[in-house]
């Protein structure tokens, strides 16, 4: 049976990353243990390992809320993404990816499109996020999860691709097949080359938006 900490862990996860509850919501002990039905002391726990991951943040003597990513947070986020993420694409390449991997990967992309397609831009960044973790899992490098673990949930929280127009959506698709292309193709070179334009075309739109919406009224 998993521990009463693993579930309010999954739970609040699940709450934050869907959307139930917003950026910048507070996020008491005791309302959320009288949610959970659990105790106060697993809750806290797992607000512990969410501030970990990057996805709350625990105050002193103020409690806890929902991480709320400024365009600054987001600059400092894709910087780090920029150099670990295609690092990660290379590493894939050149270790080779087993075929069943890669069908995963293009079968992703077309669950990604079909959502699109269809308007579903919460699942388009679910299935978005579990394209680029299997990526980073098959790049070999066990610490490189660990290290991104608190700057890939961005495009999740912050609805990334409903903010997108229909341009900047069909360039990230075609990347996501692209970069399948390269791990197939067993070629380094290219999967980084590929993973670095991805990245930096997703900075360069979500920053651009999220300085938009700072901007006075």
């Amino acid at each position: 049976m998993p521990r009463a900490a693993d579930v309010a862990y999954a739970e609040l996860r699940r709450m934050i990353l869907s959307g139930d509850v917003a950026a910048g919501s507070r996020l008491g002990e005791a309302e959320l243990a009288g949610t959970l039905g659990l105790s106060r002391t697993p809750v806290r726990e797992a607000l512990q390992r969410l501030d970990a991951d990057g996805l709350v943040e625990v105050l002193p003597h103020r409690g806890a809320r929902v991480v709320r990513w400024t365009a600054a947070d987001l600059a400092e986020i894709f910087e780090l993404r920029g150099l670990l993420e295609p690092y990660a694409a290379a590493r894939a390449a050149r270790r080779g990816v087993p075929a069943d991997a890669l069908d995963e990967l293009a079968a992703c992309c077309e669950a990604m499109e079909a959502a699109a397609a269809e308007g579903d831009f919460r699942r388009v960044a679910e299935l978005n996020d579990r394209f680029h973790g299997r990526v980073i899992a098959l790049s070999g490098n066990g610490r490189l999860p660990a290290m991104l673990t608190s700057v890939v949930h961005a495009p999740l929280v912050l609805d990334t691709f409903r903010r997108y127009d229909a341009a900047a959506l069909d360039r990230s698709m075609h990347h996501h097949r692209e970069l399948v292309a390269a791990l197939r193709a067993g070629d380094p070179v290219w999967a980084e080359a590929v993973m670095r334009s991805h990245i930096r075309a997703a900075a360069d739109h979500l920053i651009e938006r999220v300085r938009t919406d700072e901007e006075p009224t």
